[in-house]
């Protein structure tokens, strides 16, 4: 039994005439300890994919299956770090970490919880801002905020919605390292929505595309050869990494440039006859 199933996923928008398909036929199945990649194009409805995992959404038709039971509604067990960063504007860095860490481990003391904070403070390298508010800082530090507490109530699985997009390099690649380290320390299962094939191919398993919207589906899975831990410095060197991540976006420029194609055809220009403004007057 996989750990994560999706078994033939539509989700639909909208009703009769204005009803728009995102997602048509996804199937899905992910094994417990394992870290799969999905990557795909602005709009091609991965967020809305993450939401019906985490039981945000419920699917217009299909299951989604966690450890064999249907999901219904949202999870500590299935931890999702967000594009937004979705905190709360009044409480303080510690304290917006606190309250996921309460709700996960509500038969822990005070000082435990406290402890818990202050070690994925430290881990995103924000000990100096713990009782800073939202708004004294600046985007990168609030991503990284929502990236500790996701972490902090140690879920079963971890579920990342491009949440490091908006961070400096520097910053991603520490904290691409920190959930690498995470997830290798009990192989908890994880998901990374991205549309980065070269995070994909640093941190995952397996790559699968996701094929562009409306009715978007999964394409083939691309398996990633390489043994970990992986070094960023010897990867550009591997042969394995340039064949895989050359297969990887030659398929995803085929199905973009098909989708033009496709979006070009669609377009109807009325049969119209300009005004002749000259003989009017």
């Amino acid at each position: 039994m996989a750990y994560l199933e999706l078994n033939n996923i539509n989700k639909t928008y909208g009703e009769s005439d204005s009803a728009t398909q995102v997602l048509s036929n996804i199937n899905l199945s992910i094994e417990e300890g394992e870290f799969v990649a999905i990557v795909g194009f602005t709009g091609s409805g991965k967020t809305t994919l993450v939401n019906l995992i985490n039981g945000l959404l419920e699917p217009t038709s299909g299951e989604v299956l966690f450890k064999g039971e249907p999901v219904s509604g949202t999870s500590h067990e299935r931890g999702v770090i967000f594009q937004n960063y979705s905190l709360l504007p009044w409480l303080t860095v510690g304290q917006n970490i606190l309250m996921a860490v309460k709700e996960a481990f509500p038969k822990k003391s005070k000082v435990e919880l406290n402890e818990i904070v202050a070690d994925y403070v430290e881990m995103v390298s924000l000990t100096p801002a713990i009782n800073k508010r939202p708004k004294e800082l600046s985007g990168g530090m609030r991503q990284r905020v929502a990236v500790a507490r996701a972490l902090a109530m140690k879920p079963e699985m971890i579920i990342m919605d491009e949440p490091l997009g908006a961070l400096d390099a520097l910053t991603r690649g520490n904290l691409q390292d920190e959930i690498l380290n995470i997830w290798g320390k009990d192989k908890r299962t994880a998901l990374l929505i991205t549309n980065d094939v070269d995070e994909g191919l640093y941190m995952a398993d397996r790559i699968i595309p996701l094929k562009p919207g409306p009715k978007a589906t999964l394409g083939p899975e691309f398996r990633i050869d390489i043994e970990r831990p992986r070094d960023k410095t010897e990867l550009n060197d591997n042969p394995s990494y340039k064949k895989t991540r050359n297969a990887i976006i030659e398929y995803l420029m085929d199905i973009g440039n098909a989708r033009k194609s496709e979006a070009k055809a669609e377009i109807i220009l009325p049969d119209l006859t300009p005004k002749d403004f000259v003989n009017q007057f």
